[in-house]
């Protein structure tokens, strides 16, 4: 075999990894009128129900590896043997194989089709919710029916290197990171819900890598570099020894990396910098970093929807985030509300087909759109409030006038609980996060409005650069460390030190080695990161005194290209990869 090397893509998760090709295309049934002969009605019938089984026995191995683990989640899938056992589906389906002589696959589509349309339109939203549950288990159904394996990510067998167009919340929320060595798609940079899911798992990630679908083929021995950012396909013995000594050297690199965790961040010149911790969905794994970080500086509630099947309750929510609150005590915790639209969607929720949803209704404006499932959140924190700091954040805010809505709607939700005299915190901050450009140019008079801001800097150098940061063709574009994204966010830092508000920085430029200490220097104390990065940006802050990074950032705001910002950087500070 000759060895290939594919050099592009984004290395947007640091390691390597060693494993066979594991090709992961979601199945997509094709809906085709097809029907069977007489003699062939109590055969079909017959098969029918071993496809049952079949889907049975699926579907509750995935229930029983959840539960085995303690994962809420295996309630979906007991859910899920409901509806595959369902006497009203299981009586249709008979009755299309043996009267319509329909064949199997069209019976199955034409039934849980009807089902479908009729919970689609049903007014309780608790039983709308329950489509996305008819549609998987549908698929499923089908699958079997075609012969197609599973090619579930909870249960790998071995060393696997993941090859997918893209993985969806639902895809990572089941992986088995025991066997998963590194992450590779076509779709996705630096800043995609996948690149967030493996720097938080510490996967080694390569994404966008036009094609890789059709060049590897599921089983090949595949190599993923993810700090060149290079994928090797057919190794030599050589090629593969050394990049197992590679492996082993960076691991063991990371392990010294880590004595930096219980460090406090303190500057050489004792200046104390707040090192605050991105979280998704209050795990165990999650809150075992409660001792090494000064809080949560982004909780991104939206995980709560992306990998649920339906609308959260406010009970639901509730016991999240009390949970959070609890184990952070009185360390803020900085919830954001509900962040779906541009590359984050639901299945069970129908967002308008917008030709760039990320300039469309997205975030708090799709929240303002349906004002329910904003007042369900903000009850469900408030009423968690009374066990920790909670600071309240909106996404996607551009105006006075989203502000002014945003008080309203918190104060709605405070009226209704005092309606019903249930307790809540009287000590609840409200902020916004700053990602539209138009907020910083008036950020003199936001910073009087609310009590706290935090920079998402993904969306703001989306917003500075015009460009999709989804869309690798034109990724060269999105410059991130660009000196315009520094200046632009030096005046947000200025306008609320100047109020003696607290800003903090949430995005990935937080944990970037790069970017922190200039973000130090320009004035910011608070930068939030996975926790993947915690160790190595206190072990920058504990490196050097605020005077260098004042200096680093007087100096970049003075340059006019990218390159020279990386490279000034890594030549004063002396960074490693």
């Amino acid at each position: 075999m000759i060895v290939e090397r594919i050099k592009q893509g984004h290395a947007v998760s640091k390691g390597i990894g060693l494993g066979r090709a594991f090709v992961y295309k979601r199945y997509i049934p094709l809906k085709k009128i097809s029907y069977i002969e007489d003699k062939d009605v109590e055969s079909a019938f017959a098969r029918y129900h071993e496809i049952l089984q079949k889907a049975h026995q699926e579907i509750d191995d995935i229930r029983q590896s959840l539960e085995q683990k303690g994962d809420d989640k295996a309630k979906i899938f007991t859910a899920h043997l409901d509806i595959l056992h369902d006497i009203a589906l299981e009586e249709m389906i008979e009755q299309y194989i043996k009267q319509e002589h329909f064949s199997i696959a069209y019976a199955v589509h034409e039934a849980f089709d009807m089902f479908i349309e009729i919970i689609g339109q049903v007014e309780d939203e608790l039983i709308r919710e329950r489509v996305a549950d008819l549609k998987d288990v549908k698929n499923r159904v089908l699958r079997i029916e075609e012969g197609l394996p599973e090619t579930n990510l909870s249960r790998l067998s071995e060393p696997s290197i993941i090859i997918a167009d893209d993985l969806y919340p639902s895809d990572t929320a089941t992986l088995d990171r025991t066997f998963v060595e590194a992450l590779i798609t076509e779709i996705g940079g630096v800043t995609s819900h996948t690149a967030i899911i493996a720097k938080s798992y510490e996967i080694p990630a390569i994404l966008g890598i036009e094609g890789v679908m059709k060049t590897i083929e599921h089983g090949t021995f595949v190599i993923a570099d993810a700090i060149k950012g290079e994928l090797i396909i057919h190794p030599d013995a050589k090629t593969t020894d050394e990049y197992t000594i590679k492996k082993k050297e960076y691991k063991a690199k990371q392990t010294l990396l880590k004595t930096y965790l219980p460090l406090k961040p303190i500057t050489q010149d004792l200046i104390k910098v707040e090192v605050t911790l991105n979280i998704g969905s209050a795990s165990d794994e999650e809150l075992s970093f409660v001792p090494y970080v000064d809080g949560v500086g982004l909780f991104r509630s939206e995980f709560l929807y992306m990998e649920n099947d339906h609308l959260p309750t406010e009970d639901e929510q509730y016991h999240v985030y009390a949970k959070a609150l609890k184990a952070f005590g009185e360390k803020p915790v900085i919830l954001r509300t509900l962040d779906i639209g541009g590359d984050k969607e639901l299945s069970y929720l129908t967002l308008p087909k917008e030709d760039n949803p990320f300039l469309g209704c997205r975030a708090i404006r799709l929240c303002f759109e349906h004002p329910e499932i904003l007042k369900t959140q903000l009850r469900a924190a408030l009423r968690a409030s009374v066990y920790g700091n909670l600071w309240l954040m909106f996404p996607m805010v551009g105006s006075i006038d989203d502000i002014e809505k945003i008080h309203h709607a918190v104060g709605e939700a405070k009226a209704s609980l005092d309606h019903e005299n249930i307790m809540y915190s009287q000590n609840v901050k409200v902020g916004v996060m700053i990602e539209i450009p138009s907020l910083i140019l008036i950020a003199d008079h936001v910073a009087k409005m609310v009590d706290f801001a935090s920079i998402g800097t993904n969306d703001l150098c989306q917003y500075l650069t015009a460009v999709d940061r989804l869309n690798p063709l034109v990724s060269s574009y999105y410059q991130s460390y660009s000196p315009a994204m520094f200046r632009i966010i030096k005046m947000a830092i200025d306008a609320f030190n100047k109020e003696h508000k607290p800003i903090s920085v949430c995005g990935e430029l937080g944990g970037d080695p790069i970017a922190a200490p200039i973000l130090l220097g320009l004035g910011m104390r608070k930068i939030s990161m996975a926790k993947s990065s915690v160790a190595r940006i206190k072990k920058i802050i504990t490196s050097h005194q605020m005077t260098t990074f004042s200096q680093v950032a007087d100096h970049i705001l003075k340059l006019t290209k990218e390159k020279d910002v990386i490279d000034y950087v890594q030549s004063v500070l002396k960074l490693e990869d």
